[in-house]
Protein backbone atom coordinates (compact mmCIF):
# COMPACT_ATOMS: atom_id res chain seq x y z
CA UNK A 1 0.00 0.00 0.00
CA UNK A 2 2.80 2.48 1.02
CA UNK A 3 3.84 1.79 -2.95
CA UNK A 4 0.79 3.04 -4.54
CA UNK A 5 0.47 5.89 -2.40
CA UNK A 6 4.20 6.63 -2.82
CA UNK A 7 3.22 6.45 -6.94
CA UNK A 8 -0.10 8.79 -6.46
CA UNK A 9 2.22 11.24 -4.35
CA UNK A 10 5.01 11.71 -7.01
CA UNK A 11 2.31 11.68 -10.16
CA UNK A 12 0.26 14.34 -8.40
CA UNK A 13 4.23 16.34 -7.91
CA UNK A 14 4.99 15.42 -11.39
CA UNK A 15 1.77 16.92 -12.90
CA UNK A 16 1.74 20.20 -10.31
CA UNK A 17 5.13 20.92 -12.00
CA UNK A 18 4.41 20.69 -15.51
CA UNK A 19 5.57 23.90 -17.65
CA UNK A 20 3.30 25.56 -20.63
CA UNK A 21 5.82 24.92 -23.45
CA UNK A 22 6.34 21.29 -23.01
CA UNK A 23 2.62 20.84 -22.65
CA UNK A 24 2.07 22.94 -25.57
CA UNK A 25 4.22 20.49 -27.99
CA UNK A 26 2.60 17.63 -26.31
CA UNK A 27 -0.52 19.22 -27.59
CA UNK A 28 0.99 19.72 -30.97
CA UNK A 29 1.94 15.84 -31.20
CA UNK A 30 -2.11 15.20 -30.37
CA UNK A 31 -3.19 17.99 -33.26
CA UNK A 32 -0.85 17.01 -35.88
CA UNK A 33 -1.28 13.27 -35.46
CA UNK A 34 -5.05 13.29 -35.20
CA UNK A 35 -5.47 15.72 -38.18
CA UNK A 36 -2.93 12.93 -40.05
CA UNK A 37 -5.89 10.09 -38.98
CA UNK A 38 -8.85 12.81 -40.55
CA UNK A 39 -6.79 12.94 -43.93
CA UNK A 40 -5.85 9.29 -43.89
CA UNK A 41 -9.08 7.51 -42.75
CA UNK A 42 -12.36 7.22 -45.18
CA UNK A 43 -15.16 8.94 -43.19
CA UNK A 44 -17.17 5.44 -42.64
CA UNK A 45 -14.13 4.04 -40.17
CA UNK A 46 -14.35 7.88 -38.71
CA UNK A 47 -17.93 7.69 -37.56
CA UNK A 48 -18.40 5.99 -34.34
CA UNK A 49 -16.02 4.09 -32.44
CA UNK A 50 -13.36 4.09 -35.36
CA UNK A 51 -12.65 7.79 -34.25
CA UNK A 52 -12.79 6.91 -30.43
CA UNK A 53 -10.04 4.28 -31.17
CA UNK A 54 -7.94 6.86 -33.08
CA UNK A 55 -8.47 9.71 -30.78
CA UNK A 56 -6.98 7.38 -28.01
CA UNK A 57 -3.93 6.22 -30.52
CA UNK A 58 -3.09 10.05 -31.51
CA UNK A 59 -3.09 10.53 -27.41
CA UNK A 60 -0.33 8.33 -27.21
CA UNK A 61 2.22 9.54 -28.58
CA UNK A 62 1.48 12.91 -26.82
CA UNK A 63 2.44 10.43 -23.53
CA UNK A 64 5.07 8.84 -24.40
CA UNK A 65 7.14 10.30 -27.11
CA UNK A 66 9.95 8.69 -26.64
CA UNK A 67 8.45 5.39 -27.00
CA UNK A 68 7.20 2.57 -29.59
CA UNK A 69 3.59 5.27 -29.68
CA UNK A 70 4.96 7.56 -32.40
CA UNK A 71 5.66 4.92 -34.76
CA UNK A 72 2.63 3.22 -34.27
CA UNK A 73 1.04 6.49 -34.92
CA UNK A 74 2.63 6.76 -38.24
CA UNK A 75 1.71 3.14 -39.19
CA UNK A 76 -1.66 3.82 -38.55
CA UNK A 77 -1.83 6.84 -40.29
CA UNK A 78 -0.19 4.78 -44.08
CA UNK A 79 -2.53 1.93 -43.02
CA UNK A 80 -5.39 4.36 -42.84
CA UNK A 81 -4.58 5.73 -46.61
CA UNK A 82 -3.94 2.31 -47.75
CA UNK A 83 -7.04 1.39 -46.47
CA UNK A 84 -8.85 4.23 -47.91
CA UNK A 85 -7.14 4.45 -51.75
CA UNK A 86 -6.79 0.68 -52.04
CA UNK A 87 -10.06 -0.64 -49.80
CA UNK A 88 -12.43 2.17 -50.35
CA UNK A 89 -11.06 3.53 -53.53
CA UNK A 90 -10.77 6.84 -52.33
CA UNK A 91 -8.65 8.49 -55.44
CA UNK A 92 -5.20 10.13 -54.66
CA UNK A 93 -5.46 13.86 -54.58
CA UNK A 94 -2.08 15.58 -54.84
CA UNK A 95 -2.92 18.21 -51.88
CA UNK A 96 -4.35 15.40 -49.61
CA UNK A 97 -1.17 13.59 -49.93
CA UNK A 98 1.11 16.29 -49.17
CA UNK A 99 -0.70 17.54 -45.99
CA UNK A 100 -0.78 13.88 -45.01
CA UNK A 101 3.04 13.49 -45.50
CA UNK A 102 3.30 17.23 -43.49
CA UNK A 103 1.44 16.30 -40.88
CA UNK A 104 3.53 13.16 -40.37
CA UNK A 105 6.66 14.87 -40.72
CA UNK A 106 4.77 18.03 -38.23
CA UNK A 107 4.35 14.70 -35.62
CA UNK A 108 7.77 12.77 -35.55
CA UNK A 109 9.79 16.20 -35.32
CA UNK A 110 7.28 17.24 -32.55
CA UNK A 111 7.47 13.82 -31.00
CA UNK A 112 11.62 14.06 -31.45
CA UNK A 113 11.67 17.39 -29.44
CA UNK A 114 9.03 16.49 -26.59
CA UNK A 115 11.11 13.58 -26.43
CA UNK A 116 14.25 15.34 -24.87
CA UNK A 117 11.76 17.91 -23.10
CA UNK A 118 11.04 17.19 -19.31
CA UNK A 119 7.39 17.59 -18.32
CA UNK A 120 8.64 21.00 -16.27
CA UNK A 121 11.05 22.19 -18.64
CA UNK A 122 11.94 25.69 -18.74
CA UNK A 123 12.18 26.68 -22.24
CA UNK A 124 12.52 29.53 -24.44
CA UNK A 125 9.71 30.51 -27.09
CA UNK A 126 12.46 31.11 -29.54
CA UNK A 127 13.60 27.73 -29.15
CA UNK A 128 10.45 26.14 -30.38
CA UNK A 129 9.85 28.78 -33.29
CA UNK A 130 12.99 27.86 -34.65
CA UNK A 131 12.73 24.22 -34.06
CA UNK A 132 8.50 25.09 -35.83
CA UNK A 133 10.64 27.12 -39.01
CA UNK A 134 12.92 24.20 -39.58
CA UNK A 135 9.92 21.74 -40.11
CA UNK A 136 8.09 24.24 -41.80
CA UNK A 137 11.02 24.31 -44.52
CA UNK A 138 11.38 20.52 -44.83
CA UNK A 139 7.90 20.70 -45.35
CA UNK A 140 7.90 23.17 -47.91
CA UNK A 141 11.17 21.63 -49.48
CA UNK A 142 9.24 18.12 -50.07
CA UNK A 143 6.41 19.48 -51.13
CA UNK A 144 7.88 21.46 -53.89
CA UNK A 145 10.53 18.87 -54.53
CA UNK A 146 7.36 16.37 -54.73
CA UNK A 147 5.13 18.68 -56.87
CA UNK A 148 7.99 18.72 -59.40
CA UNK A 149 8.30 15.25 -59.63
CA UNK A 150 5.20 14.28 -60.07
CA UNK A 151 4.44 16.66 -62.76
CA UNK A 152 7.93 15.47 -64.54
CA UNK A 153 6.13 12.00 -64.21
CA UNK A 154 3.39 13.12 -65.96
CA UNK A 155 5.03 14.37 -68.99
CA UNK A 156 5.72 11.00 -70.20
CA UNK A 157 2.93 8.80 -69.22
CA UNK A 158 4.85 5.53 -69.47
CA UNK A 159 8.60 6.47 -68.55
CA UNK A 160 7.55 9.09 -66.99
CA UNK A 161 6.76 7.56 -63.59
CA UNK A 162 9.40 5.10 -63.58
CA UNK A 163 11.78 7.92 -63.97
CA UNK A 164 10.15 10.03 -61.44
CA UNK A 165 10.68 7.54 -59.07
CA UNK A 166 14.04 7.06 -60.00
CA UNK A 167 14.75 10.47 -58.91
CA UNK A 168 13.27 10.54 -55.84
CA UNK A 169 14.57 7.51 -54.73
CA UNK A 170 18.10 9.76 -55.66
CA UNK A 171 17.42 12.63 -53.74
CA UNK A 172 16.21 10.53 -50.78
CA UNK A 173 19.91 8.33 -50.94
CA UNK A 174 21.81 11.48 -51.43
CA UNK A 175 19.82 13.50 -48.59
CA UNK A 176 20.78 10.82 -46.17
CA UNK A 177 24.44 10.63 -47.68
CA UNK A 178 24.43 13.99 -46.97
CA UNK A 179 23.06 13.70 -43.13
CA UNK A 180 25.56 10.75 -42.25
CA UNK A 181 28.23 12.78 -43.69
CA UNK A 182 26.99 16.05 -41.24
CA UNK A 183 26.76 13.96 -38.58
CA UNK A 184 30.28 12.25 -38.81
CA UNK A 185 32.12 15.62 -39.67
CA UNK A 186 30.58 17.09 -36.04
Amino acid sequence: MTAITARVRAWRHAITRITLIPLLVRLGIFAATLVGFLLAYPPEVLAGRGMVALVVAALLPAFGPGRLWPTCAALLTVAGWLLATAGFGRPIVLWQLLALAATLYLAHTLCALAALLPYDAVVDPDVIVGWLLRAGVVVLASAVLGVLLAEAGALRSGAGFRTATIVGLLVAVGLSALLGWLLRRR
